[in-house]
Formats: C-alpha cells, structure tokens, sequence
C-alpha cells in the first residue's frame, strides 16, 4: 500500500529516536541513564525504513505540543500554553556576527549568513524572545538542528525555554512515551488560543512533535509548500482543527487518546485508505466530518461520542440540519455550517465512532 493511503493516528510516529542525523549542538547534552539493550533487541532493528510514517498510536488534544504551564499543579486550559510565539529580531543571544534569524522553507536562516556557507547549524546556540499565551515574556534557546532523514530540507530544533517557576532551562515540549524528548518544527506565524493560524512577520512558532501543528506537516501538509501549484497553508490549518476534532474552531478539542482516523483531501496529498491492516479497517469506519481551516463546515456524528446537541451548544447558531442537497456521492452530514455550501471543504475524515453500550443483561423471567 502507497503511505499516501494509510490511516493516520494522531500521535505521528516520527524518526525522532531512530534514524535520525545527530543534533548538531553548541554545549553538551545532559548526561542520562542509558538503558540496556541486547544484542537480540539491537540486531532485531537492522534493515528497517527509518522514514516518518503515517501510522502511530495516537493522542490528539494538543495543538502546540507543548506544556500548558509550568507548574504542573496549577489546574489549565487546553489553549494556553508555555510557549505560542518567538520574535526572530534582535535575538538575546547569539553566534558573532549573527543579528537576526529569518523563516523561510521549514527552517531558520541566520541573518547575516556566514561567508562559509549557510547550514543547519549556524543559528544553533541562539537564545531569542517567546512569548506564552498569557503574554509573558519567556526566554527560548535552540540547542541543536536535525535535518530530517526523509527531506533533509526540513530541520528538528532541540530547543529549551527558561521555566522561570523553577529557575531552569527545560524543553517546552510535552513527552510521551513514542517520542520521550520531543523536537520542534519552525512554523511561520502564530496560532491563537482560538487555534486560529495568523500571519505575523518575523514571528514564528515552535511546534513540537507530539503536537498538531508538526504532525499535520509531517503527514504532508506543510503551510510553506505547495501541490499542482496550489498552497497547502490551507490544508495545513484545516488539518489542525481535524486532528484534534475542534468542530466548533473555537481551541476545544473533541477527541481522547487511542482514537484512530483516516484524511483524504481532493488534491491527493493523503488519499482515503480501501486495504484492511493491522491498525484500520475500512469496513468499520464511517464518515465523521468536513473541514475547513476554521473548523468543520459539516458533521455526521462527534469522534468522542458525545451527543451531537452538546457539541452544538457550545456554538451555537454555527451549525443547522443538512439540507440533503450535497451530491450523491458526498458522504452524508447530519448538520451543515450556516451560510457555507457542500463542496467548501478542504479535507474529510473517518473514524471507527463511539463504542456501542453493552446490552443489559436479560431478566430471568
């Protein structure tokens, strides 16, 4: 099967612990406890593709990928974050000669570049101004710069932020357990607590891999490029509000962890999966939703298996029933966005939907 057909689970395996080029670091990594590994274990690992793939176990609630606070007792929101925002001007810190960073292509650029020759590696040891979700300041420091094996023009930052609760630097970045110390991706542009994408020059975000942002990239929507000469930016932001399931495109999630898909646009970047495989079955999928970069503009039923009314009330007057006019072979919403006609989406997905309750047990008569 061509990996442009496969399912995607929302936590995107990514080569972030094999196959991957070594971070290129101006200090010395943190000294850890390496675990054991035998022969048997190691050998078992020869010979396999280390490129990303679009299959992984999933999570799906998180846009950033980062931390929501820095004090892990302090209850949060799911739209606030540690870090949404870094200005690439007049960094805190950085290399001789280095004034600026610039965005372009999936990677940072040091500004003026070296007479050598620019690599991924110059603007590695650079400290510059973030800003979290509640406006203040935060310090953010790039320790490294992987190219990525499977498109060496797109770069993994290691990067740390300075967690001013604890007086440390620390990486920003939640973990899991697929990707234990997760990297970021340069995006340009800042997304709001909304999830709404906004252009803003010289500012960039940091997305981590456990996030939204890099998984919908790495599975092929990257906002800076283009397909048979249309923009994928688009694509890109609608991915985001699909990943997480945010119906209504207000931030909200609407999804849990171990939740399996399946995208499909009209372009071809990701086409809808026919083949039965050990992770999805097409026989038990069904239509869940159409989406915009705004949000879904129809649905067939929620992904968590809340009650389609719930959703509804957390915005209200978005949504009305279908018309039924949507052509035949469109899969069948049971609500439509208000003022936006079928044929306005950028991407559709399946899901397997919510378990069914189990039977009551029968009485005994």
């Amino acid at each position: 099967m061509s990996p442009s057909v496969l399912p995607v689970w929302f936590l995107l395996l990514l080569p972030a612990t094999v196959g991957a080029a070594p971070p290129v670091s101006s200090k010395p990594a943190p000294i850890r406890a390496a675990s054991v590994e035998s022969d048997v274990e190691r050998y078992a690992r020869r010979c396999q593709s280390q490129t990303a793939h679009r299959i992984a176990r999933p999570q799906g609630t998180m846009l950033w990928g980062t931390k929501r606070s820095w004090d892990p007792d302090k209850p949060t929101d799911e739209r606030t974050s540690v870090l949404v925002s870094v200005a690439l001007a007049s960094p805190r810190q950085a290399e001789a000669g280095v004034k600026a960073l610039r965005f372009d292509g999936g990677r940072l650029w040091a500004v003026p570049p070296p007479e050598a020759g620019a690599t991924a590696s110059d603007v590695v040891g650079t400290v510059l101004q973030g800003t979290a979700s509640d406006g203040k300041p935060v310090e953010v420091a790039i320790c490294g710069a992987e190219p990525a094996p499977e498109e060496p023009g797109r770069v993994f930052y290691r990067i740390e932020a300075w967690n001013a609760v604890a007086r440390e630097w620390e990486n920003p970045c939640v973990a899991l357990d697929r990707v234990p110390a997760p990297r970021a991706l340069a995006v340009g542009g800042v997304w709001d607590s909304s999830g709404a994408h906004v252009d803003a020059a010289d500012q960039i975000t940091f997305a981590c891999e456990n996030g939204a942002i890099t998984k919908c990239i790495v599975w092929g929507y990257a906002p800076w490029a283009s397909r048979n000469g249309q923009s994928l930016a688009g694509l890109h932001q609608a991915c985001t509000r699909l990943a997480r399931a945010d119906y209504c495109g207000n931030g909200r999630s609407h999804t849990h962890q171990d939740t399996t898909i399946d995208i499909y646009d009209r372009l071809g970047v990701l086409e809808q999966a026919t083949e039965a495989t050990r992770e999805w079955d097409p026989s038990k999928a069904s239509f869940e939703a159409a989406w915009a970069p705004d949000g879904a503009t129809c649905l067939a039923r929620t992904r968590d298996g809340r009650a389609l009314e719930t959703l509804l009330q957390e915005c209200p007057d978005r949504f009305q029933a279908d018309p039924g006019d949507a052509p035949e072979a469109v899969e069948r919403c049971t609500v439509r966005r208000v003022g936006v006609k079928s044929g306005a989406e950028l991407l559709r997905n399946l899901s397997y939907g919510p378990p069914k309750p189990a039977a009551p047990p029968a009485r005994e008569p």
